[in-house]
């Protein structure tokens, strides 16, 4: 991470890097959209011998996003690996999304990784887009993942890395900012004409040494006089920051003394520090210039990668346990322990049809042999971490492994085996999808789930033509098999066909994959909320059945009572028939016919409740009643009732609780307001955090999830449960009556 003598070749020469856990990194990128992900991947893969030209393969694609959808929205929507050999390393770098709506890739990436680096861009609105990425670096220190943070995009005007920096130790570092501290200090080249002066190369504060990158690669100068006052406050700090996370407690008292501590010291221990997550460097990177072989910082970044983030032989594996849900200890990082493999993403590739990402934590995956698949859930779904078959609705299954792959790009490299700590692809997996478990047949094992958001952006869709309803079904269930943070919905109400997604980016990526993979066109239709209806007040209602057109007719006569009950009775139904008006055996038939009737609604065709209906009369005829006939008669009998009382709306209301930084608590309270909720309380959920509990009606929050990243500006996040239907006020059904949002 200073000026270690490395091998500075990729793949070239040499055995594999892989051949065991100790030469394995695996890094997830994370940062908000359009800070330099992808542009960084591909600068590491071009320093590290990977790729000729920046960003590209042979094929012409880019090593990191090349789905098609990727290339028509200009934005990367999946998790991508890339991975590259350096100095007899072999590195998976994971590149995640940044958008909000494809968080679950995220959370994969999270999954397979054992360190990360959070990409921000200096010329990006700095504080919003920090403390965006600001719940993803709290998810990282629960579980003491190493990171480090790059700043990019430091050749545009108006940007300053010592303000990032200050800036990023504020929002990360917390009650520790100076466990925030940059690693290397940017130096700036001549000013252009924008009077913009762009970083040509880094001070290595440690070993006080300049990393010259104008001529497109790394060469090493001592910095000026003029430097040297900056370089020494700046190292000063660095210095004090490894020494507060040192486990060496007589470095203090020597640096205190008037030591000078000697660069190899200072950087074992700062390497310990960061592998052990609590000590977090900042650096500066850029692609190469135009026929350069190494970006700005590329060489640093390999280095601390390398040297300072843990082997999968550093980091503990996901909890295991059998399938019956029974604690499986002693599982860790060894190739030639029981076979533990998770299926961290699923796609599908028009050519080798499905691929499946997978990280080894345990044991050796061979083409070929025969794995047992454990799943949490029987859409693929990630559930509760202990849940088992069971109880979750899991699967289990045997199938047969096909050929192991290394992508790159849209090329696949054959592999031979993939060992613990590793990861690799895995073609033509029928049964397995993302969040299953790969294990021995012999010894069935299963992995605790990782956490996933609840999708709750609604789109209703149905199918474009007759020759789509064939596909329909099909392709819905393997886009929710590929994406956990989709969940498909057949409303039994609405009778509408419900996938439910992260945002409108989402969607749009959703029905693109229906379309360009499997061949289904579909048509997004208005989402219908589940209403109700319910009696006003009490009314009488006479059905008359009565029918002859010769040979056996029908006769069947019922009067009833209707009268409101208490929200959630659902429907009663009390016979009060004296003198056998009605017989005995048609009394059933009323009350199915009622029910019936009630299911199909009696004013704007939603479902009656909350009523109880009593039969009080009625005729029959010795030959011509039938229980057809007194199913019909019932029916009428409460459409009778309905147009003699008031009919009001029930609509389902939820309980939301929403998770905002202390600042944003008042528009969000007004947000919710305006949407005729009801603010219940507030409650601290932890520094600068405020949970808000409200009941909203759920017509109001049909596209909450999109609204709240406004309001919040991306910082805040919510839950909902539906607690029950109320009585809508009247202005608001006749505005839904005018837009013909209730019709029958």
């Amino acid at each position: 991470m200073g000026d270690k003598a490395k091998t500075h070749n990729g793949a070239a020469g040499g055995a594999p890097a892989a051949d065991r856990p100790a030469t394995v990194r695996n890094v997830v990128l994370v940062g908000h959209s359009g800070s330099g992900k992808t542009t960084l991947v591909e600068a590491l893969a071009q320093t590290a011998g990977a790729v000729v030209r920046p960003g590209r393969v042979e094929d012409g694609a880019t090593v990191s996003d090349y789905d098609e959808i990727e290339h028509r929205q200009h934005r990367s929507v999946q998790l991508s690996l890339v991975p590259v050999e350096w100095g007899g390393y072999k590195i998976n770098l994971l590149d995640t999304p940044g958008y909000a709506d494809f968080v679950g890739e995220l959370r994969a990436g999270l999954r397979a990784a054992d360190a990360a680096l959070f990409v921000v861009s200096a010329a990006q609105e700095a504080e919003a887009v920090v403390g965006a990425t600001r719940a993803v670096w709290d998810e990282c220190a629960a579980v003491g993942m190493p990171r480090a943070i790059v700043v990019t995009h430091l050749d545009t005007a108006r940007t300053s890395f010592a303000a990032m920096t200050e800036l990023c130790g504020r929002i990360f570092g917390g009650e520790d900012p100076d466990a925030v501290v940059p690693l290397h200090l940017p130096v700036l080249g001549p000013e252009g004409p924008d009077g913009h002066a762009p970083a040509t190369g880094l001070t290595a504060l440690l070993s006080r040494r300049v990393h010259d990158y104008a001529s497109g690669g790394r060469t090493v100068t001592a910095p000026s006089e003029d430097e040297l006052p900056g370089v020494e406050a700046a190292r000063n700090r660095l210095i004090e920051g490894i020494i507060a996370e040192s486990e060496d407690e007589s470095l203090m008292d020597r640096y205190l003394a008037g030591e000078d501590l000697d660069v190899a010291t200072l950087t074992a221990d700062l390497e310990k520090a960061v592998a052990r997550g609590v000590f977090h460097p900042v650096l500066a990177a850029a692609p190469a210039p135009e026929g350069g072989t190494q970006g700005l910082g590329t060489l640093e970044l390999l280095e601390l990668v390398t040297g300072g983030f843990p082997s999968p032989l550093e980091r503990r594996a996901p909890r295991v346990t059998t399938p019956r849900g029974a604690a499986r200890e002693g599982i860790g990082c060894d190739p030639r322990g029981p076979l533990v493999a998770e299926v961290v993403k699923t796609a599908s590739d028009p050519y080798v049809g499905r691929m499946s990402l997978v990280r080894v934590f345990s044991g050796t995956l061979r083409p070929d042999a025969t794995v047992h698949v454990s799943g949490h859930h029987a859409n693929g779904g990630p559930g509760a971490a202990d849940g088992g078959p069971g109880q979750d609705g899991g699967h289990d299954e045997e199938e047969r492994i096909g050929s192991l792959s290394s992508p790159f790009g849209k090329q696949q490299r054959v592999l031979a085996e993939c060992r613990a700590g590793d990861l690799a692809c895995v073609a033509k997996l029928a049964h397995a999808e993302t969040g299953d478990t790969l294990s021995s047949p012999e010894d069935p094992l299963l992995v605790a789930a990782w956490a996933m958001p609840d999708a709750l952006l609604p789109l209703a869709v149905r199918a474009h033509s007759k020759a789509d309803e064939d596909k329909l079904s099909q392709g819905l269930a393997r886009l929710v098999a590929e994406d956990p943070t989709m969940r498909l919905e057949q409303n039994q109400d609405t009778h509408q066909v419900v996938l439910w997604c992260l945002g409108e980016a989402h969607q749009e990526v959703a029905l693109e994959r229906l379309r360009s993979r499997y061949g289904v066109q579909v048509d997004a239709v208005a989402h219908r909320v589940p209403l109700r209806e319910t009696f006003g007040a009490p009314a009488t209602g006479r059905g008359r059945h009565v029918k002859q057109s010769g040979g056996h007719g029908q006769f069947a006569i019922c009067e009833i009572e209707v009268e409101p009950l208490p929200p959630g009775s659902g429907i009663e139904f009390v016979d009060r028939v004296v003198g056998g008006a009605v017989p005995r055996q048609f009394v059933p038939s009323v009350e199915k016919g009622v029910r019936a009737q009630a299911a199909r609604g009696v004013a704007a065709g939603h479902p009656l409740v909350d009523v109880r209906v009593t039969l009080v009369d009625g005729k029959a005829h010795s030959v011509d009643s039938s229980d057809a006939a007194f199913q019909t008669a019932g029916a009428l009998a409460l459409r009778e009732a309905a147009l003699a009382a008031p009919i009001h709306l029930l609509e389902p209301v939820a309980e939301v609780a929403v998770l905002v930084p202390d600042e944003h608590v008042g528009p969000v309270m007004s947000d919710l307001s305006g949407r005729r909720g009801r603010v219940v309380g507030t409650e601290p959920a932890g520094p600068g955090l405020t949970l808000v509990r409200a009941e909203v009606p759920e017509l109001e929050i049909g596209r909450y999830a999109v609204d709240l990243r406004s309001v919040a500006h991306g910082t805040g996040r919510f839950s909902r449960t539906y607690a029950r239907h109320e009585a809508m006020p009247p202005s608001v059904a006749e505005k839904l009556r005018e837009r013909s949002l209730i019709d029958a």
